[in-house]
């Protein structure tokens, strides 16, 4: 190789290192526009079991540290959640954008570094006798071989590195974004699954319910044959036992429905996934088992920054968006590229690499924005409003993720003691219910009375069971809230 071989290549390696200065702003996380702390009911869980412990969490594992399996102990429930974790088609789609994001990001990032190429030509020329010197017609032949480097950018003003950067963190987000709908689902089949169990019980309720008043029916329609019951009594009882048939009619449709919800979130029948129809013979939570479950601190809203996914996606967009900043200002500055190439030229095959065939070229090319129509700075302002964008959706999520938990943290506070007043209800009414039934018996409360307060009980009872199913959902919603476990 020739001395000014030597010299360009060395040339191109020292413009190659000098490039690479970013243009794109320094980055700083914006400020969470949330409070201190949670706003915790002074009379609940909260006051109970310490303020200060349950920020820090003495003794009790994070929700991120905790597995799903480990929160859900339901055996049918956490078959059902790893058949969706598996056949889900949304979360597969959601995987799928991860390769996609992560294929762009290779992509884009392959621009960092020369594309070398290797070639090998034969060419082969008929010269007619007219224009050959000689005055006969020839045919000339050359071979060539070599490595070129084709109109590759000098970095100088990092507009490539910072295309660069914003897809690492576009690929970054699509990757949390991932996380979190798989956290999601997880909540969905959990909250999909205990509000068909909850629909299970009301509809076994109403139809005991249903036997039971039919019973009654049909004793006080053969009282009435005989004049011992009036036509009154008979049409009040009528209309309990209707009522109940129609409350078992839509609770099964609506057992129904959820079933096929948990169908499409499980990806295949509840059956399939080694659960027959959801578990018949499980029931909702007992109440010292949500317990358990709510048990998990809340920590400072500033720990969601780092536990929920889907605040740190839209942070990760917001670092793409400031990364487009620093390529739209680079724009505004010269184009560097460098075309070069080592090759080896002969017009016979046999001579192709002797003393003497070595070729080479060196072709930078500079190109400086002079008028553009104002398109750069267009460019640049779409750069800086879409960063604005990012920053009021980060803080948007942020904000989002602050009301879910104080939300969640509000129902277990007040969730707990609203099932054992519900529950209350439900033994008062029936307690009600058995003394009127002896007044009855002895002839001091009319039977309208008792037919009163057997439809007081029904609907005590179902709103006992409503009441639960809502506890154990907020149990459900804080785990997804605080960034529960993955695993």
């Amino acid at each position: 190789m020739t001395k000014p071989a030597y010299t360009t290549i060395a040339a191109a390696l020292g413009m190659v290192l000098l490039a690479g200065c970013s243009m794109a702003p320094t980055y700083q996380r914006p400020a969470a526009p949330v409070a201190g702390d949670y706003a915790l009911n002074p009379s609940g869980a909260a006051a109970k079991t310490g303020f200060a412990t349950m920020l820090a969490g003495e003794g009790v594992p994070q929700a991120v540290d905790t597995s799903w399996r480990s929160y859900f102990v339901d055996p049918h429930l956490q078959q059902l959640i790893a058949a969706a974790l598996e056949n889900n088609r949304d979360l597969r789609t959601a995987a799928l954008r991860v390769q996609e994001a992560r294929a762009l990001y290779d992509v884009q990032s392959a621009d960092r570094l020369p594309t070398v190429s290797g070639s090998v030509a034969a060419t082969k020329a008929k010269t007619p006798a007219f224009l050959s010197s000689s005055g006969q017609s020839t045919i000339g032949k050359r071979y060539d071989v070599g490595l070129a480097v084709t109109a590759f950018e000098l970095d100088f003003f990092g507009r490539v590195k910072s295309l660069s950067d914003a897809a690492l963190a576009s690929y970054l987000a699509t990757d949390e974004a991932r996380q979190a709908a798989q956290i999601a689902l997880v909540a969905q089949v959990a909250q999909a699954y205990y509000t068909e169990r909850s629909y299970a019980e009301q509809q076994s309720l109403a139809e005991q319910t249903y036997q039971a008043r039919k019973r009654t029916y049909q004793l006080t329609q053969q009282r009435a044959e005989v004049g011992a019951s009036s036509l009154l009594d008979l049409r009040s009882n009528e209309t309990l036992m209707e009522t109940a048939r129609a409350a078992a009619l839509t609770l099964a449709r609506q057992r129904a429905q959820t079933e096929n919800a948990l169908t499409l979130l499980v990806g295949q029948p509840p059956a399939a996934a080694g659960s027959a129809s959801t578990a018949r013979g499980s029931s909702l939570p007992s109440d010292a088992q949500i317990d358990a479950m709510s048990a998990l601190p809340a920590g400072l809203p500033s720990d969601l920054l780092e536990r929920r996914p889907d605040i740190r996606s839209a942070e990760q967009r917001l670092k793409a968006a400031n990364a487009n900043i620093g390529a739209a200002r680079a724009a505004f500055f010269p184009r560097i590229s460098l075309t070069a190439g080592l090759g080896s030229s002969s017009p016979s095959l046999q001579g192709l690499f002797d003393s003497g065939s070595g070729s080479w070229t060196f072709a930078p090319q500079l190109v400086q924005p002079i008028f553009d129509a104002g398109r750069n700075r267009a460019n640049l302002n779409v750069s800086e409003v879409r960063k604005d964008i990012a920053v009021a959706d980060y803080e948007k999520t942020i904000q989002t993720a602050f009301r879910e938990v104080a939300d969640a943290l509000a129902a277990r506070d007040y969730l707990g003691e609203q099932v054992a007043a519900q529950r209350a209800v439900q033994d008062a009414q029936a307690d009600r219910l058995r003394l009127l039934q002896l007044r009855q018996e002895n002839g001091v409360a009319s039977s309208l009375d008792v037919l009163d307060a057997q439809r007081e009980l029904f609907s005590a009872q179902q709103s006992l069971v409503q009441a639960r199913l809502q506890r154990t959902t907020s149990a459900i919603d804080l785990y997804r809230a605080l960034g529960g476990g993955l695993k």
